[in-house]
């Protein structure tokens, strides 16, 4: 009975919604997307297919680690180039910075024989102390995988605090990013992608390693992020300075959430580290959009008390503890939400059951004005094939979306 009543009111609202909406001028994907970073009205949600930009999956038949030629990839990224809203992810580099980490890295590659996967070790030597980072790279997953962490225990962790640190240059590599957008015209928009210091950190530990020694070894891990830290934030601000006005993406926080660690450690490894690099991107009149996946119950006050510009990327109950309309009611207008829609759920519902879950986003999802809110799913699809139910749930969401607007 309640999902009928929700269903007669996201039929009632659809209508209403829609009649708005349509008084709204047909926008370009790019119009269209900054409008809704801002808050501004907007002919329709945006539809963004995350990391998928119809770009950088190019099929490679020379390359065995190149999944993109699979049978429904090439009508994937045709809808995705052709009707998605793009927001292209990108690291920008300075070119002049040095790392002292490099000429202390060796590294080895091998394929092995049976499996055909690729792994690399990395090695840093530094005062008689080693430390190693074993990745494997299946030839059907498009993905890396860490089998050995760099820091494996508390003496790994105190030696890494007498490496020396990167030193931050001064020339921004500009260009790449002017041709991109160049490139994209006004299809989308290209988005500033960085890691925090939490990030840098805790991705040096296996997560039970990482999550006890955080706990237990508080001191010394705040050390270790300000090993980070220094380098996060002056690399934002020239980045910022020379690329001013564009959406950038911060991600790492959710290595604090629950239930990795308590909040008041979400407060002091994310809030203290964040607040600068999320200051120094809007003062050059850029976006910050935090990533955190996972449980936002407990954090979502101190994530708002960044004064970030936009978050994601939302994932409903259970990979989250939060409703979409629960999270849009405790943030309010003044917030941009990306997200929501699970990658499994687009492999795997039926259409009318992936109908109703897309509804219910575009429902819930955008603030009072009908802004503030990308359709976006939490991840994409890693696999060689692509199955019929996936691409036809990927045109659900660009076709439900476009209705709003005829």
């Amino acid at each position: 009975m309640a999902d009928l009543e929700k269903g007669n009111a996201y039929e009632a609202n659809k209508s209403t919604r829609k009649s708005t909406l349509s008084m709204n001028k047909k926008m370009t994907r790019r119009q269209r997307l900054m409008a809704t970073i801002r808050g501004e009205a907007v002919d329709r949600p945006p539809v963004c297919f995350y990391e998928l930009n119809g770009i950088d999956e190019l099929p490679n038949p020379q390359d065995p680690f190149n999944v993109f030629g699979g049978v429904r990839w090439p009508e994937l990224l045709r809808l995705t180039r052709e009707h998605s809203d793009r927001i292209v992810m990108r690291t920008v580099q300075i070119t002049d910075t040095t790392n002292p980490l490099d000429e202390l890295t060796s590294i080895e590659s091998w394929i092995d024989e049976s499996s055909g996967s690729r792994f690399e070790r990395r090695t840093i030597t530094f005062h008689q102390h080693q430390w190693t980072q074993l990745t494997r790279r299946d030839r059907e997953i498009d993905t890396v995988w860490i089998l050995e962490h760099f820091i494996k225990n508390l003496d790994d962790m105190k030696a890494w605090l007498t490496l020396p640190r990167p030193v931050i240059g001064a020339q921004v590599d500009t260009t790449s990013i002017l041709n991109l957008e160049a490139e994209l015209g006004e299809t989308g928009i290209v988005m500033l992608d960085s890691g925090d210091p939490l990030c840098d950190a805790a991705s040096l530990f296996e997560m039970g390693t990482y999550t006890i020694l955080a706990y237990t070894e508080q001191s010394l891990f705040h050390q270790l992020l300000r090993w980070f830290s220094e380098g996060r934030v002056q690399h934002t601000e020239r980045v910022a300075r020379a690329l001013p006005g564009h959406l950038w993406r911060i991600y790492g926080p959710e290595y604090a959430s629950v239930p990795f660690l308590p909040p008041k450690l979400f407060h002091d490894y994310v809030v203290e580290y964040d607040r600068p690099i999320i200051k120094a991107i809007q003062a050059h009149g850029g976006y910050a959009r935090l990533h955190s996946h996972g449980n936002l119950k407990a954090i979502l006050p101190e994530i708002l008390s960044l004064g970030v510009d936009g978050l994601d990327p939302l994932e409903p109950p259970s990979q989250g503890d939060m409703s979409l309309s629960e999270i849009r009611q405790q943030v309010g207008d003044g917030l941009a939400l990306f997200g929501n829609i699970e990658v499994s759920e687009i492999e795997t519902l039926p259409e009318k059951a992936f109908q109703r879950r897309i509804e219910e986003a575009l429902h819930d999802g955008p603030d009072t004005n009908g802004s503030h809110f990308i359709l976006m799913p939490t991840a994409c699809p890693l696999g060689r094939e692509i199955s019929p139910t996936t691409l036809r749930n990927y045109k659900i969401m660009i076709e439900m979306a476009e209705q709003l607007c005829e």
